[in-house]
């Protein structure tokens, strides 16, 4: 690993810069092969939409190891190069990470908090989950931009605070990029808690809870206040956050502002990994860019 100096004197260093115009989007990357396989309901105008989803297609024909390796075709290996495991020496310790990209100057920062049970090296997995995560690596070092995947201690108050140190050095070395945190299951924790503050708001390009955990704060938050772009999705057959519960906080925004920039999918039949396989990432952040000029 290589070691970080810190670049910053506090956490909440990204305070201090202005929230950027921005127009960056991310180009194609095997979109035909990563497109929702079907769409069986839309409704408010793509907000909420049913998708299709088969196991036997969509894990059996696409991996060859069934859930622990995807075809060839699925991936690109080059984006390795851009690739480097890493320490951030932070004013709360030491946070390891993995970066994949530009480290200053980048377009974009896309992060991923992994849940109970995973680690730094989950977010960058080439071959699992579908490729999907070779394809977001692959889709921002396409776009000039920064991928992040760190390991943190807990999923409270202490995990966020190690997120946001690792994170603050990251924002101040590309004060244009938007940040975009993108959760999976007990990430959602360090997605809502980072949420709630004005600082990190600033920044927030947007939020992307796959499989995760609804949080009815997040409606007084700073992060909503400023109408940041948030994603919802979830398997129908999620037994460890049962999708009913996201449903109904997905209709209380739509209740409390009609016209919040929020979008879920609900992935028919998919279990709780499902949306981090199937979320199409380039449609997602593309519209969360859109939707924050």
């Amino acid at each position: 690993m290589r070691f970080l100096a810190p670049l910053v004197a506090g956490i909440l260093a990204v305070s201090a810069l202005a929230a950027p115009a921005w127009a960056q989007t991310l180009p194609p990357f095997k979109d035909r092969l990563f497109a929702y396989p079907g769409i069986l309901r839309s409704d408010h105008d793509g907000g909420y939409r049913v998708v299709d989803y088969d196991k036997q297609r969509d894990i059996y024909q696409r991996d060859e190891e069934p859930e622990r390796r995807v075809r060839p075709e699925y991936v690109s290996l080059k984006v390795r190069r851009a690739q480097e495991d890493r320490v951030a020496d932070t004013n709360v310790g030491k946070v390891a990470h993995i970066a994949v990209g530009k480290q200053r100057g980048a377009s974009l920062i896309v992060v991923y908090l992994h849940g109970q049970g995973g680690s730094r090296k989950q977010g960058v997995n080439d071959h699992t989950f579908g490729g999907n995560f070779n394809r977001i690596k692959s889709l921002v070092v396409a776009a000039g931009g920064l991928y992040l995947s760190p390991d943190f201690d807990s999923f409270d108050e202490q995990g966020a605070t190690q997120v946001a140190a690792m994170l603050s050095i990251y924002a101040k070395a590309s004060p244009a990029a938007p940040i975009f945190l993108a959760c999976g299951s007990m990430g959602g924790a360090i997605c809502w808690n980072l949420a709630r503050g004005p600082e990190m708001a600033k920044r927030l390009g947007g939020l992307l809870l796959l499989g995760s955990m609804w949080n009815e704060n997040f409606l007084t938050s700073a992060a909503f206040e400023r109408r940041v772009p948030l994603f919802l999705g979830h398997g129908s057959l999620d037994t460890v956050f049962p999708i009913q519960h996201m449903e109904e906080f997905y209709r209380s925004i739509r209740r409390k502002a009609p016209d919040y920039p929020v979008r879920m999918v609900r992935f028919e039949t998919g279990s709780h990994g499902t949306p981090i396989r199937m979320t199409d990432w380039r449609e997602t952040i593309n519209w969360m860019l859109s939707a924050t000029r």
